[in-house]
């Protein structure tokens, strides 16, 4: 069994999470909570189940909304290329969302993430150079605009990250840590520069993974 505990705090408010996972043959069975569960008394708020076969499908079961999430996975070949697709529905607020991925080599990828039934969609091509610094720019057909994001790898661990939304001007800086030996962690400066007083909105959130 792995479990997994996770914290979060931000300037006006903090919040904490928890996961508890149990294989059973190929699926995984999935049990996630938040503090809205725990902190004022045994509550089926923040609560959700989960069946997960990886790289196949997710179900999840939102207790408290009584909603289910189905998740179906596939990878098919495009012109030798693989093309990773993900079918999403939400049963409760009837939504469905289909993504796709492209993979051209190593260090190109070319990515769609569309609503069904609405113009909100989103281009992504995603580049690596060098192995260490990623580009990524993604144009978002409903807003007409522009995001931009670049990441670079320090230190084998540590990922710093930088990205600016045109249509809303909100600029954010990112370290984060993904580390087996000190743990993961994830600090965040966000800016809105259309603003007049710019205060940037900072956020820190670190993760414990456990065995059991």
């Amino acid at each position: 069994m792995k479990a997994s505990l996770k914290g979060r705090y931000e300037t006006d408010k903090s919040s904490a999470a928890a996961t508890l996972a149990l294989n059973a043959g190929d699926v995984k069975l999935r049990a996630s909570m938040t503090d809205a569960t725990v902190v004022k008394g045994p509550s089926l708020n923040g609560l959700v189940l989960a069946v997960e076969k990886p790289g196949f499908f997710i179900i999840d079961y939102n207790v408290p909304k009584k909603d289910f999430r189905f998740q179906f996975m596939n990878t098919v070949k495009v012109a030798e290329k693989p093309l990773n697709l993900t079918y999403i529905h939400s049963r409760g607020d009837n939504r469905t969302i289909v993504d796709g991925t492209l993979v051209v080599d190593s260090a190109n990828k070319v990515s769609a993430n569309h609503m069904l039934g609405s113009r909100n969609c989103k281009l992504k091509y995603s580049y690596v150079h060098g192995g260490v610094t990623t580009f990524e720019p993604c144009y978002d057909l409903a807003k007409n605009s522009w995001d931009f994001a670049v990441s670079r790898k320090v230190y084998g661990d540590d990922v710093f990250k930088a990205s600016y939304q045109t249509s809303s001007k909100a600029l954010a800086l990112e370290w984060s840590r993904n580390s087996k030996l000190n743990g993961n962690f994830k600090i965040t400066a966000a800016l809105n520069l259309a603003e007049e007083l710019q205060i940037p909105k900072l956020s820190a959130e670190s993760t414990w993974n456990f065995e059991m």
